[in-house]
């Protein structure tokens, strides 16, 4: 299982620190929304940031403009890229084929769709899945079993990340599971006292079964 560490809400240079400091440990080193929202493609593009090991994804979240966000996106330095599934079925259409043409990657945000709305929306072979809990709903979900009857629903969807409150406990069931390929922290490490080390933990917890 890959580990996606997602940096947010932190001022620009901190996070071109945190990503340069993540490079190597995180699998994913993702770009977050409101990051991206305060400081603009413009910004991040200017920062020329390279990454030796770590892929980039900017959580742009596209809802419109599918050929044209995702262009920019790719073009500022992005490995992928998200979009809502919420988003029109010609919009995804658009961002996957460019995303396809660049040799990157999409990730569908799956938050707020019942299983009849993804059913619409499960034809991208080569697209990222993201079971995506809402930040403002401060739910708990068993994960291991949303998973597993995601899996059931959809038998043809071959990657799979979910994100949203996990913390390590529910790293290691998922990786026990077998059934996630990314799994997506955030707050757990970026507002730990020591990012690194607690990105660690959570690759070294991701990387072996307990």
């Amino acid at each position: 299982m890959k580990l996606q560490v997602a940096i947010d809400r932190v001022k620009l240079d901190e996070a071109i620190d945190l990503v340069k400091r993540l490079d190597g440990i995180a699998d994913i080193i993702e770009l977050g929304t409101s990051l991206i929202k305060d400081y603009g493609l413009y910004a991040l593009k200017s920062k020329r940031i390279s990454l030796r090991k770590s892929l980039l994804l900017m959580d742009i979240k596209t809802n419109d403009e599918g050929e044209y966000e995702f262009t920019q996106g790719f073009n500022a330095g992005a490995d992928i890229l998200s979009i809502m599934g919420s988003a029109n079925k010609v919009t995804l259409d658009l961002a996957y084929q460019i995303a396809q043409q660049k040799n990157k990657k999409m990730l569908i945000d799956l938050m707020g769709l019942n299983y009849s709305e993804v059913r619409k929306i499960a034809n991208y072979p080569n697209a990222i899945y993201n079971l995506h809990n809402s930040h403002d709903e401060h739910k708990t979900v068993a994960i291991t079993t949303e998973i597993m009857q995601f899996k059931k629903e959809y038998p043809n969807i071959q990657s799979i990340a979910v994100a949203g409150g996990i913390n390590l406990k529910q790293a290691r069931l998922l990786v026990k599971q077998g059934q996630t390929e990314i799994v997506i922290v955030g707050s757990q490490i970026i507002k730990a006292d020591n990012p690194i080390k607690k990105a660690l933990e959570f690759k070294e917890a991701i990387s072996h079964e307990s």
